[in-house]
């Protein structure tokens, strides 16, 4: 069915690597088991550059095995306290890093699951979330944004799902999200998912659904978002708007977010 396909720029390359992991109801599109140790496959993941956003400290480096590394079967985004001069001249005083899929694959509807565990300590703030690829062109939020996961180190037994869309009714970014307490995300690995319908989309920690988002929501015009393809961003944040609300603990450096696997299903 149409409203099935991906929209993506390699999806051969990613069901050609793939392993055969199945899921009932759903056909394996992409997926990285981040099984080769080195950099991050480059035919799969690009990187944010930089301070990006949100007033955060850290600078996102491009292509540092120190930043962002496989090894071990996993995928290491890692935060570091350190004065670091980057190759445009501009000084920082916490690196870390941000791989995403745009340019690579995006998809429209379908299952997005990743199992992580998350890094902890005041100021630390990993997400896994998606993007419009229209961002390019309209900005965000019309873009569209998904968060799959967000959490911030000085609330550690909380997780969050957010969406986030421009209201042309309104005319202003609006939100909506959900949250699951007494969790421990950071004591060991956990699936983090969402799966995203034509009408709704479900979030999800280790299968326990915690928040649903009607799409009509965003409006039923061209100009909703979540009909249109996303790519993913895997990133650790450090301090900002809302993972530094209660500063950063330089103590707790270097942190570890470490990621198993990244897959995307779409519903046979």
């Amino acid at each position: 069915m149409k409203q099935w396909m991906a929209a993506v720029t390699a999806a051969a390359l990613g069901v050609a690597t793939v392993s055969a992991q199945t899921r009932e109801g759903w056909t394996l599109v992409w997926a990285d088991e981040f099984n080769r140790d080195g950099l991050p496959d480059p035919a799969k993941w690009t990187y944010e550059k930089g301070f990006v956003r949100n007033k955060e400290a850290q600078y996102y480096t491009v292509n540092r095995v120190e930043n962002a590394r496989v090894e071990s079967g996993r995928l290491i985004i890692e935060g570091r306290k350190e004065a670091y001069t980057a190759p445009d001249g501009k000084t920082a005083s916490y690196t870390a890093a941000s791989v995403t899929t745009d340019g690579t694959f995006a998809l429209t509807y379908g299952r997005t699951e990743v199992k992580a565990k998350l890094p902890r300590g005041r100021g630390m703030w990993p997400a896994i979330w998606m993007l419009g690829t229209s961002i390019h062109g309209i900005g965000w939020p019309r873009c569209g944004e998904i968060d799959i996961m967000e959490f911030v180190g000085h609330d550690p037994s909380t997780v969050h799902a957010n969406v986030h869309w421009f209201d042309t009714a309104k005319g202003k970014h609006t939100s909506s999200g959900g949250k699951l307490n007494g969790q421990k995300p950071s004591d060991d690995f956990h699936i983090y998912a969402v799966e995203w319908f034509a009408d709704r989309m479900d979030f999800f920690y280790d299968e326990n659904l915690y928040f649903s988002y009607p799409l009509p929501k965003a409006g039923a015009d061209a100009a909703n978002p979540f009909h249109k393809p996303h790519y993913l961003i895997l990133n650790l944040a450090i301090g900002g708007s809302w993972g530094g609300q209660q500063g950063i603990d330089d103590s707790t450096f270097p942190q570890r977010y470490e990621i198993d696997y990244v897959r995307f299903y779409q519903k046979k």
